[in-house]
């Protein structure tokens, strides 16, 4: 690189920490006490969706009972940080902070530097729901120094777990884990289980998301469903999915007595293209069908680093864990507990042990290994989080 592109890298660095200074130390703590001025509205509580324009899984279950029970005010704020920039940016996180300074309560599933770098008023409570179970792959003040992570020196200065007072968790086995990751005290981490997990408990739920999935699929009506569902690669931003499954060759050892559906991360935009002609046996449900659905309808789940498997540990149903590149992810991110011993399924490396894993389900299934797991990661999980979690709103 040339010295003048150098002076250049550098004058546009030292601008950027300028301006995120400017934003998060003076302009969003200004212009969140000036809109304190209106009273806070008692009943009213203020979901914010830090990522997307809708409400992620997360939050929305707890939101229907809200909005069923007719005693809230509820109000919604999305901010699509990291995937909107300049003045629509700003404009969003303007309508954000207005709606927050009249609530008397904020829910969040994710990390907010904004939130933590306001002074919120003391009639305002702030929960966290967290958008995972359990305690898989680090995150937050775990990551710092790692290649996923920001420098301690940063996260000290820029916080993301800021105001919280509450934050839900599956077990009382990982506040741990939360309690480093988000650098809080004792006594914030609740193991409350997580609001959206209910919906598992309710019969009717789980029997109509199999209608779901035949009325897209049609080809997975008397066959067993093999959900693929592994987590994002790299930085929030630049998000991409594996691509390390033989479509062709998996349709021609599986299709008989199998379909494959694939669930991509959220993050990821572009996801591999599974062939059109494969169509009877494999699909990419991602834009049709919710995690949630498809969880209650697989009959084996693989993943690799997602934490999806605490949810569907619940249904004590077998996992195979397709970590082909386990030694570059810990690199990247790290697990909060040793993954082989963790995992409560096969780990497999190769399109060969994979195979090999699914054909063998039924022989090699240690359902007492599922079982364990489910009560050491989600033993609050019980079908009446979100009645707990009301507790707090209301207390």
């Amino acid at each position: 690189m040339g010295i003048i592109k150098k002076i250049k890298k550098a004058i546009i660095g030292r601008l950027k920490l300028i301006y995120k200074h400017y934003r998060y130390k003076i302009y969003y703590p200004r212009l969140y006490t000036k809109y304190c001025e209106e009273p806070v509205i008692e009943n009213k509580v203020l979901f914010l969706e830090m990522r997307f324009t809708e409400l992620s899984n997360s939050m929305q279950h707890l939101y229907d009972v809200m909005e069923e029970s007719g005693q809230y005010e509820l109000a919604c704020a999305y901010i699509q940080f990291n995937f909107t920039r300049g003045k629509e940016f700003t404009e969003s996180v303007k309508k954000m902070l207005k709606e927050l300074a009249t609530s008397k309560c904020v829910i969040l599933d994710e990390a907010s530097m904004i939130l933590s770098a306001i002074p919120l008023r003391e009639e305002t409570t702030a929960i966290n729901l967290w958008h995972a179970c359990g305690a898989f792959k680090k995150f937050g003040r775990s990551t710092a120094e790692l290649k996923f992570g920001s420098s301690a020196a940063t996260l000290d200065k820029y916080p993301n777990y800021g105001n919280l007072d509450h934050v839900t968790v599956s077990s009382p086995e990982v506040i741990w884990a939360y309690e480093e990751a988000m650098h809080l005290p004792e006594g914030i981490v609740k193991a409350t289980g997580i609001s959206r997990t209910d919906l598992f408990y309710d019969e009717k739920f789980v029997n109509s998301r199999h209608e779901k999935l035949y009325e897209v699929m049609p080809e997975a009506r008397g066959k067993k469903v093999i959900l693929y569902a592994p987590t994002f690669r790299g930085h929030v931003s630049s998000a991409t999915s594996p691509d390390e499954i033989d479509f062709y060759r998996f349709a021609k050892e599986l299709s008989e007595d199998y379909v494959l559906v694939c669930k991509h991360h959220p993050f990821v935009k572009n996801p591999p293209e599974i062939p059109e002609e494969l169509s009877d046996f494999a699909r990419d449900l991602t834009p049709y069908l919710s995690i949630e659905d498809l969880l209650c309808c697989a009959d084996i789940c693989i993943s690799d680093y997602s934490s999806l498997v605490f949810e569907y540990s619940l249904f004590e149903k077998p996992m195979i864990f397709y970590a082909y590149d386990y030694d570059d992810y810990c690199d990247w991110r790290g697990f909060y507990y040793d993954y082989f011993e963790l995992t409560p399924g096969p780990v497999v490396k190769t399109q060969d042990e994979l195979l090999d894993a699914i054909r063998n389900t039924e022989t090699n299934f240690d359902k007492q290994q599922v079982i364990d797991f489910k009560k050491k990661f989600m033993g609050s999980c019980d079908g009446h989080a979100t009645e707990r979690i009301l507790e707090l709103i209301n207390a």
